[in-house]
């Protein structure tokens, strides 16, 4: 029997590089062939599969804001390599690969799955940008495409504010390798040992300002450090949150990280008191899945993605309203109470090898992929 063919298209940075990388690196490599076509800056890194050889990728002028020279050229560029490689199926990541992959399929009469890492009309910061944004997920909805939800936030909104149908929408968690090794650092560590953390560039999306003004109230009652990785690329509202730093003398007991490498974020995850999320909305939050496979309870935001990892009370405290005063009492609470936070780390990994452990759920995205191809 030959081997199925999925395509999978994305602006592959963060999350959605994080996802697409453990997905074909687990996926059976005896029934499984892989293409990647992405974006001409997302990555340089080879994508590899189980066996750990090369997949092949294509990069194109995909990127993740609106351009319509480039929207366009993208898809004329990816309707000629899918016309090439005849894929099986289409997997698309995150709006732009949603919608770029899904005109591509119909034209070819390829189905498509299409994964949203967090619905695009959800980073709109005013109404206008929302209502357009909303419109164009609802155009394609129920077209040549089957809605494959990172959680069950992600579906729910999917059938209730996009117009999917159930049986056009299905759920496939997010999940990762079980972390077995903690590598060194391979940047200068200057911060001290005594320290929060958080994955996120300053942005709308990840809300790093307001996470900066909860942190102050912290700080007035704890003597803790806060460090951010993944200041880099999309720097978004960097230089507000730099100022809000500086403005409230934080500049030495906060730091700010550039891109590093997933290992360096593993390492410094490993060693923090907790992982804190203050995010406005998310897909599935690669993070926070790492930080409970960590045994790193977490203080996160009521907001998709978050509410799928995080049982208040259980693992970690899910505050609802965006309220500082509960942020602060939470962190206080876990950073003042050893046997609340070894409880709060016991439950982390039970949460992580009950719910998000790849090697258990990966054959559930594999009978997906089957039963697709087949009914296409």
């Amino acid at each position: 029997m030959s081997k199925l063919k999925i395509a999978h298209i994305a602006h592959s940075v963060g999350g959605v590089d994080v996802y697409l990388r453990n997905i074909i690196k687990n996926l059976d490599n005896e029934k499984f062939s892989n293409i990647v076509i992405h974006g001409l800056n997302d990555t340089n890194s080879p994508f590899l599969d189980n066996k750990k050889k090369v997949v092949k990728s294509y990069k194109t002028t995909l990127v993740r804001n609106i351009s319509i020279f480039n929207d366009v050229k993208s898809i004329f560029a990816v309707y000629k390599i899918l016309k090439k490689e005849r894929p099986d199926i289409i997997h698309a990541h995150s709006a732009k690969g949603g919608i770029i992959g899904r005109l591509a399929g119909r034209l070819l009469n390829i189905k498509v799955l299409y994964t949203p890492h967090a619905f695009s009309y959800l980073s709109a910061d005013n109404g206008i940008k929302k209502t357009i944004f909303l419109l164009i997920e609802k155009l394609f909805a129920n077209s040549n495409s089957v809605l494959v939800a990172t959680s069950n936030s992600e579906r729910n909104r999917g059938l209730k504010e996009v117009g999917y149908k159930e049986n056009k929408s299905i759920v496939f968690n997010n999940c990762i390798n079980p972390i077995s090794e903690i590598k060194p650092l391979s940047i200068a560590k200057n911060w001290p040992e005594n320290y929060i953390c958080t994955v996120g560039r300053p942005c709308y999306q990840k809300n790093i300002d307001f996470m900066i003004q909860a942190f102050y109230q912290i700080r007035k009652q704890k003597d803790i450090h806060l460090v951010i990785m993944g200041v880099g690329h999309h720097m978004g509202q960097l230089n507000i949150v730099k100022k809000m730093i500086n403005d409230l003398n934080l500049s030495s007991h906060v730091t700010l990280l550039n891109w590093t490498s997933r290992e360096d974020v593993l390492n410094i995850i490993s060693k923090s008191q907790l992982y804190i999320s203050t995010s406005r909305y998310e897909g599935m939050p690669y993070s926070i899945i790492e930080s409970l496979a960590l045994s790193i309870p977490c203080v996160v935001s009521d907001c998709d993605g978050n509410r799928d990892l995080i049982e208040h009370g259980y693992n970690g405290y899910v505050i609802k309203d965006y309220v500082i005063e509960e942020f602060k009492d939470s962190t206080l609470r876990i950073l003042d109470n050893e046997i609340l936070k070894n409880q709060f780390s016991e439950n982390a990994l039970k949460s992580f090898k009950e719910n998000f452990n790849i090697i258990n759920n990966i054959s559930k995205l594999e009978k997906i992929y089957i039963k697709h191809i087949e009914s296409n």
